[in-house]
């Protein structure tokens, strides 16, 4: 697959004529190279070019260092006879229908500069069964920074996770914002048999950042340079993967090559050992760049130069390893049937709208991983034992002790369910104002309530902490609609955090805890995404919070709610205004008429009067939108769907001693929808009271146990109401 280039034309054409080189062939390269047996410091000042420590080593010494990779060269030319006589004695295949002669580069097919080899199909020894112990861990490295990278990178593991029967070892190299997005996705996934460690990215930005790149990637375009030095010593093994892949294979057949070839590639890694790879890459790059003056290709063109000077150091692979999905290659001379494929490589910038002869085909084979179900790779490999997990383990034990003859049983098992997690599915860049008043609205939402989240950004201007509960598919569904939307997408202060779909219950009171858990204002409105705020009202809040020194006080803010049963309303722009709308019926206080217990302390007729915050006191059933500081108690998880959710956070609130006080001129009007699927199940199903009772009664009896005596006005208040 790697062209060999025999010319001696300048690097720059070089780097074109090996534009298309695949990102697979070089991992057999340093499949060892990791086991120096000693660390490696990742010091700025060993790495940096222009540092003392660098300018020390003297012009003699890179003229030892060519004379040392020279004599490797000579002692490695028997090497090469080798690796071509292992090639030529394995067995031998008369499917001569599967074996074709291509050029190495794709895109122009231009012999003279790069050597033909040839490549054969899945008859080959490289397409067959693999041969990889039933339990023995696969490890890959992958490279992951930002947002998009993130979401990219969940797909690949998909296409892996689907195909695989071996145990996993991920290797990511990931910066701050990809490693919070990813712990929390694979923490939450608990996915068998599969382990994840991280890297810190941004400590290997000095190692490279002296390269002057122009590739869309970035600085982390060059950091798979550097995997030597930044993988554990003790992994002899890696295969190096990029986040625009899609297996259609399993990857151990991919594993395999290094057993077919060990006795050879163990032998070659001990050369690159002592050939010292990290001078040898930096010294070749920086001889390059003189001429060359950036890179396009980020790091491919360092091991492509590296590659023209050595190009004993590289096995080839057959092309269905890498079939490259760019405007200008010619991928369909790698495969000649859909069981040729083996991996599909989406290295244009373009990436889905690439023009090939196949995409369509190409496309839905991605996009069918795109929108798969993540939950149903949580698969266990018959006879491979995991690594013991303290979070499963707790989880397993936390189940059976569930009766599951209990008629409430399912309410009481969603309480332990794990969701899938991803947050900041889209990007985010927000800093709280430094005067310490800003606040969060936090909310949560499913599909159903999407067509809100536009006309919310309207009335508050300040950071949204959403929760959206999705199923894989529309997960990517409201993808499409975010970055169709000019309103959204001119916000990068909304953080969206979908949590997957899973069992029959909404898990309301998880979304809120997660969208509450990711807020990094000093303050939080807990508000429900089926309620447009007053408009102003974020500038409102960030004065009350002053006015009420809520810094050294536990207060809860209460926002008066109302509601309007018509679909188009003209907003009140003043409290004066929805006065006017109150009395001529357009609008009313919120659920008055069919639960009046859950605003009915705001006492809305002192409000209409009121021009400074009021105090009002706990009653049964109080269910305000309050204004509290980022740390408050997280709302209990027992209640899902419907009924009580909102309730047994304020009693929560009260039992710790926060003071609700009601703001004079703030207010929220909820807009109609129709009826949630969960609230559907609540009226007409009597079990699901039944059960609701049991929970409310369950979750009395924990507050009395936490809170002792102070707990007992809520069973009295109960039983009185």
């Amino acid at each position: 697959m790697l062209g060999i280039c025999r010319g001696r034309r300048k690097f720059l054409v070089v780097s074109l004529t090996l534009l298309f080189v695949p990102a697979f062939t070089w991992i057999y390269l340093f499949a060892g190279s990791f086991d120096d047996g000693k660390s490696v410091s990742l010091s700025a000042v060993e790495s940096q070019p222009h540092s003392p420590r660098y300018t020390a080593w003297s012009q003699r010494e890179r003229d030892s260092l060519e004379v040392h990779v020279r004599e490797i060269e000579e002692e490695n030319r028997s090497l090469r006879k080798q690796l071509s006589i292992a090639q030529r004695k394995g067995p031998v295949h008369h499917h001569s229908n599967h074996s074709k002669t291509y050029s190495m580069e794709e895109g122009t097919g231009d012999s003279e500069n790069v050597r033909a080899a040839v490549i054969t199909g899945n008859s080959s020894e490289c397409g067959q069964r693999p041969v990889v112990e039933k339990c023995e861990t696969i490890h890959v490295a992958i490279v992951c920074a930002g947002y998009n990278a993130s979401r990219d990178v969940v797909t690949l593991v998909k296409s892996v996770l689907f195909h695989r029967r071996n145990p996993l070892h991920f290797h990511l190299i990931a910066d701050a914002i990809a490693k919070q997005i990813l712990a929390s996705l694979f923490q939450t996934w608990m996915v068998p048999a599969v382990r994840i460690d991280f890297y810190d990215a941004d400590e290997l930005k000095s190692e490279v950042s002296w390269i002057p790149n122009k590739h869309y990637s970035g600085i982390y375009g060059l950091m798979k340079l550097v995997l030597t030095k930044t993988l554990p010593s003790s992994l002899e093994r890696v295969i190096v993967l990029d986040t625009d892949i899609t297996f259609a294979t399993d990857i151990a057949e991919l594993w395999a090559v290094f057993h077919k070839f060990k006795g050879v590639i163990l032998l070659l890694l001990h050369k690159l050992r002592k050939m010292k790879w990290e001078q040898m890459w930096r010294l070749t790059a920086e001889r390059e760049l003189m001429s060359m003056l950036s890179t396009s290709l980020a790091d491919q063109d360092i091991f492509n130069a590296v590659i023209k000077q050595n190009p004993f150091l590289v096995y080839q692979l057959p092309c269905f390893w890498n079939v490259q999905l760019s405007d200008h290659t010619r991928s369909e001379q790698c495969y000649k049937d859909v069981s040729d494929l083996k991996v599909i490589h989406w290295n244009s910038p373009k990436k889905l709208r690439v023009k090939n002869k196949h995409v369509e085909f190409f496309r839905n084979l991605y996009l069918t991983f795109l929108e798969y179900d993540g939950n149903l790779l949580r698969r266990e490999l018959f006879g491979c034992p995991s690594e013991a997990d303290v979070n499963s383990e707790k989880l397993q034990k936390q189940l059976s002790e569930l009766d599951e003859d209990d008629l409430c049983y399912e309410f009481r098992r969603e309480r332990f369910t794990v969701h899938r997690t991803h947050l900041y599915f889209l990007h985010y860049d927000y800093e709280p104002a430094s005067d310490n008043t800003d606040v969060t609205l936090v909310a949560q939402l499913s599909m159903d309530r999407l067509q809100m989240l536009e006309a919310i950004c309207k009335h508050w201007e300040g950071p949204i902490s959403l929760a959206l509960y999705l199923s894989d598919a529309e997960a990517q569904q409201f993808l499409r609609y975010a970055q169709g939307s000019e309103v959204l997408m001119s916000r990068a202060n909304i953080g969206y955090h979908v949590v997957y779909k899973e069992g029959q219950f909404y898990p309301v009171n998880l979304l809120r805890n997660v969208a509450m858990k990711h807020v990094n204002t000093p303050y939080m409105f807990l508000s429900d995404i089926d309620f447009l705020p007053m408009y102003g009202l974020y500038e409102y809040l960030r004065k009350s919070v002053v006015q009420l020194d809520m810094a050294n006080t536990k207060k809860a803010l209460i926002v008066p709610a109302f509601e309007t049963l018509r679909y188009r309303l003209a907003f009140p722009k003043s409290k004066a205004e929805l006065l006017s709308m109150l009395d001529v019926g357009t609008l009313f206080t919120f659920r008055y008429h069919v639960w009046t217990k859950g605003h009915g302390p705001t006492n809305y007729a002192k409000w209409r009067t009121a021009t400074t915050p009021y105090r009002v006191e706990w009653e049964a059933d109080f269910e305000p939108y309050v204004v509290v500081r980022q740390h408050c108690p997280e709302y209990d998880r027992r209640f899902v769907g419907f009924g009580w959710n909102k309730v047994a956070h304020i009693m929560e609130l009260d039992a710790q001693e926060y003071e609700f006080v009601v703001l004079p001129n703030a207010y929220m009007i909820h807009m109609p929808h129709a009826p949630s699927f969960d609230i559907t199940k609540f009226r007409s199903n009597k079990q699901y009271r039944i059960c609701l009772k049991t929970l409310k009664e369950e979750f009395q009896q924990d507050m009395s146990r936490r809170y002792g005596f102070a707990a007992l006005k809520y069973l009295t208040a109960e039983n009185n109401s």
